[in-house]
């Protein structure tokens, strides 16, 4: 009995929809200071997502890897220098 009553609750458990925590960023409004004070795995991500959206609009399939890392680093150095500046107004200036 005791089994069955353990099962039970924990197919209750499992047929309860989950919490989902979503978190949507609107990534026009991100600011080099910002971007600079973000974590190094964060920085990463929004560099990669960066590097993805500019390469599609410029209708390339393949990532140089080269050049995503080279991107990084001229953006981490531009956004020293302008804090104030949207990462996609750097990006567009800088990323090649």
């Amino acid at each position: 009995m005791k089994s069955k009553l353990i099962l039970a609750a924990a197919m209750l458990a499992f047929a309860a929809p989950a919490a989902k925590a979503q978190v949507v960023v609107d990534m026009s409004l991100i600011t080099c200071g910002q971007y600079m004070k973000a974590p190094e795995a964060r920085k990463a991500l929004i560099s990669s997502w960066m590097s993805g959206y500019y390469m599609s609009s410029k209708n390339l399939l393949n990532v140089d890897m080269r050049y995503v890392k080279r991107n990084h680093e001229v953006i981490d150095k531009y956004c020293k220098r302008h804090p104030k500046e949207t990462l996609m107004q750097a990006i567009a200036k800088n990323a090649k």
